[in-house]
């Protein structure tokens, strides 16, 4: 992910894609980063059962919008896909590979970030493995996918007291509950449903809001 100015908000956003990014998608998601300039900082391209081809397509008018407002593209679960956009990183699953052979498929630039759920293990392992950033939750209930680990708040804290590597929370994060992420450490809130299932502009409107009157402002 790039690099935060100091000017910026200590916690951004990581925005991560519905399933359907067809249609009207790519207008959505130019709104939303117009509205988040200064806040969101990465947007992962989260597809399923697509095959590469037609997932690359999809792909690459979102990809072009990120790039004009310097927002990282990640691609989910899919290295091959990555390296074949040239997209800023991969996020991997506990499932999807390993970080050392996912920086040696996409070079040394490429953001790497893995999903830890509720694990100090998994991710002391991800930053031995040379992660750029690991991913905790869910912490809510979730509208986008089902969960099956629950994280708390105390998991952001021990990390953020004694890591250098960025952490990610994610899980039915919304404007209203994200303040005690933020207060723990989270330096990325990952949301999908907060933001895709209304109007993007006005939530990414409610996270400034709500990030910004937090105690780390």
């Amino acid at each position: 992910m790039p690099a935060m100015p100091d000017s910026n908000p200590t916690c951004q956003l990581y925005l991560i894609s519905p399933l359907d990014v067809s249609g009207d998608f790519p207008a959505r998601l130019e709104r939303a980063l117009a509205a988040g300039e200064g806040l969101v900082t990465a947007f992962q391209f989260r597809v399923k059962d697509m095959d590469q081809h037609e997932a690359a397509a999809l792909a690459e008018p979102l990809q072009a919008i990120c790039a004009a407002h310097e927002v990282g593209f990640i691609v989910n679960d899919n290295v091959a896909l990555a390296r074949r956009l040239k997209a800023d990183g991969v996020h991997l699953g506990q499932q999807d590979g390993n970080p050392r052979e996912a920086r040696e498929e996409l070079g040394r630039d490429a953001q790497i970030g893995v999903t830890c759920h509720d694990s100090r293990h998994l991710a002391m392992e991800a930053g031995e493995a040379g992660a750029d950033y690991v991913a905790f939750g869910a912490f809510f209930p979730s509208t986008t996918k089902e969960t099956e680990h629950r994280a708390e708040l105390d998991l952001l804290e021990w990390w953020s007291q004694l890591f250098e590597i960025p952490c990610v929370a994610i899980g039915g994060i919304t404007p209203e509950n994200c303040g005690p992420l933020v207060e723990a450490g989270a330096d990325f809130l990952a949301v999908s449903g907060a933001v895709w299932n209304g109007d993007e502009a006005a939530a990414i409107e409610a996270f400034r809001a709500a990030i910004g009157s937090g105690p780390s402002d």
